[in-house]
């Protein structure tokens, strides 16, 4: 067996509030992990160095990047030319990339002599069907700027379709699903015969449903006008649609679904203001992507959101019965994929835990197998 399928592999997974460090064996059992609740900075190093201290070499590294922009379609080893490329792709999710930018240069200042390789959350959707993927915008924006649909969340939407399929018994290239990742980022997406044919996120992870502090899809009207009429800065927007709206921005409390509904049961009307537009927007989300369907085998839940908020998954499920979907769902028994809506459903309801981590390090070994 090569190094490639049995060695150990370091994935790292640095976004714009954490960063996770996890090493897996060549069975997927987890050898080592760190975790921050802090965006990586200059202390990225620091923290390799803690875990390779405790954790066995590992013969790859594998590194979650957001976006790969227009050039890099494709999971790729990183060697210098690689590197420069991913510099175009940072101003594209200025939330996401620069972070895991810091660690990837980390890392191969630390492990100079291992194959690293970037895994793109778009490549999951990098076939779009076009109807799905331009914008209406002049040809100049789209042809010579690249403005156009990338998706995110490739990586998550990956690994749950792949575990769905376990569930329901059938091949992915069989199955009609959405799959909304759900978490401090959120997205849906219509997955047909093993493909994304339409998503929520778009040219950045800022647009569509709305997340914890970003606010999802606003009127662009609205943002020329607080531009042109009360002389907000570019920079003011973007600051403020990124980080001070979401839940946050409508609870003025709280991003976490969880103090929500705690908040929601003891009275508080801006908890439930959060979560009702919260819910709302998923349902219109997950309904909107399902059109790009001729029919729909089962609505699959990711994401921490999706994952660990019960309450949610409820209130989403309960208002979709144009979809066929119903509420009454069971809780998750355990951290592993199941279907919790009833024996009898039309539509199955399954939640997957999130393995984005999970799929990076299958993607790199795939890639370096292919070497």
């Amino acid at each position: 067996m090569s190094v490639q399928e049995d060695g150990p592999v370091l994935v790292a997974d640095a976004g714009s509030s954490s960063l996770r460090l996890t090493v897996f064996g060549g069975d997927g059992e987890v050898l080592a992990e760190h975790h921050d609740d802090a965006p990586p900075g200059e202390d990225a190093p620091d923290a390799l160095r803690r875990l390779l201290d405790e954790a066995p070499a590992p013969a790859a590294v594998g590194h979650r990047i957001v976006h790969g922009g227009p050039e890099l379609r494709d999971h790729i080893p990183v060697d210098d030319d690689v590197r420069a490329r991913l510099d175009k792709a940072a101003d594209l999710a200025p939330l996401h990339v620069p972070p895991a930018l810091t660690v990837l240069d980390a890392a191969r200042e630390l492990l100079p002599d291992v194959p690293h390789v970037a895994c793109f959350d778009t490549v999951f959707h990098r076939d779009l069907p076009a109807a799905a993927r331009e914008y209406a915008v002049p040809a100049a924006w789209r042809e010579e700027y690249g403005l156009r649909r990338y998706g995110f969340h490739g990586l998550s939407y990956a690994w749950a379709l792949d575990r769905a399929a376990d569930l329901l018994g059938r091949p992915p290239e069989r199955l009609r699903l959405v799959i909304a990742h759900l978490g401090g980022g959120c997205s849906a997406c219509a997955v047909r015969d093993g493909r994304s044919v339409d998503t929520t996120m778009g040219f950045t992870p800022l647009e569509g449903l709305v997340m914890s502090h970003r606010s999802g899809s606003v009127d662009p009207g609205a943002l020329t006008w607080l531009q042109t009429r009360h002389g907000l800065t570019a920079d003011a927007v973007e600051e403020a649609l990124n980080h001070e709206s979401g839940l946050l921005a409508l609870s003025g409390t709280s991003d976490d679904t969880r103090d929500l509904v705690r908040d929601r049961a003891a009275g508080d009307e801006r908890a439930a203001l959060a979560l009702d537009v919260f819910t709302h927007h998923c349902r219109r989300g997950i309904a909107a992507v399902a059109a790009s369907l001729d029919r729909l085998d089962a609505l699959v839940l990711t994401g921490e959101i999706g994952e660990d908020q019960p309450e949610v998954r409820e209130e989403v499920c309960a208002g979709l019965s144009v979809l066929g979907l119903t509420g009454g769902l069971r809780p998750l028994v355990a951290e592993r994929p199941e279907i919790v809506s009833g024996p009898g459903a039309r539509v199955p309801v399954l939640v997957v835990p999130t393995g984005e981590a999970r799929q990076v390090d299958r993607e790199t070994r795939a890639v370096l197998a292919r070497r």
